[in-house]
């Protein structure tokens, strides 16, 4: 499957032409949008404690991360082998000294908070979009359950507006999205939001990113 767009892919860890020898696999997207990404997300991190990103993909945002927020130890995660061989290979060439070896995590299934948490920080990019709504909604009420009082969730991607999308390339991606895998598609920030809340966070006010993304903050309490 292909981007569409100029920061649209069917998932963050697609490999791609840039892939290396070694066993690292390169996503566009990724490429694209890392810079962004730990810039705004070192601002609001944590200085130190757990930090959990979710769909780690190729592991070319959360090589980034550890460098940037050494305070952190930064666990990657995918439910597919595949990425994680390829978290593991930047991992060896780009050595981290806070960054753990990838576990095998699938963020849409019931109960891995009691697992992986408490955390202080977690992180995903581009995941909502491409699964349905009660696969989201188990994806969000976890994330709440695995942040340790005081934790952050941030969550980047695409999202809809009042049930819009922002562009006209959003809007063909989410029709594009929805007609081959039909309980998938864009979901609205409202919506989000109102899940993170339910599941008892505080919603903080999410950051405009490049390319019509979002960032998407909520906190647990203290």
């Amino acid at each position: 499957m292909t981007p569409l767009g100029p920061d649209r892919t069917y998932a963050q860890g697609n490999g791609g032409p840039g892939d290396y020898d070694d066993g690292r696999l390169s996503a566009p997207a990724a490429l694209r949008n890392r810079a962004a990404i730990t810039e705004a997300l070192t601002a609001i991190a944590p200085a130190n404690g757990r930090a959990l990103e979710i769909a780690s993909g190729t592991g070319e945002h959360i090589i980034r991360f550890a460098a940037a927020m050494p305070g952190l130890m930064w666990q990657p995660s995918d439910p597919n082998p595949d990425r994680r061989a390829s978290i593991t290979a930047w991992s060896r060439a780009e050595p981290q000294a806070n960054l753990a070896p990838p576990v095998d995590l699938d963020a849409s299934a019931p109960g891995w908070a009691a697992d992986h948490g408490p955390v202080d920080l977690i992180f995903l990019a581009n995941l909502l979009h491409l699964i349905s709504t009660p696969a989201a909604e188990n994806v969000l009420a976890e994330i709440a359950a695995a942040l340790a009082p005081g934790g952050l969730a941030a969550l980047y991607g695409p999202y809809l507006r009042d049930g819009q999308a922002t562009s006209d390339g959003d809007a063909a991606f989410d029709a594009r999205i929805r007609s081959e895998m039909p309980e998938a598609g864009y979901k609205d920030r409202a919506w989000v939001e109102d899940r993170l809340t339910r599941a008892g966070l505080i919603t903080r006010d999410a950051k405009p990113m490049p390319a019509n993304n979002l960032l998407v903050l909520a906190q647990k309490p203290t």
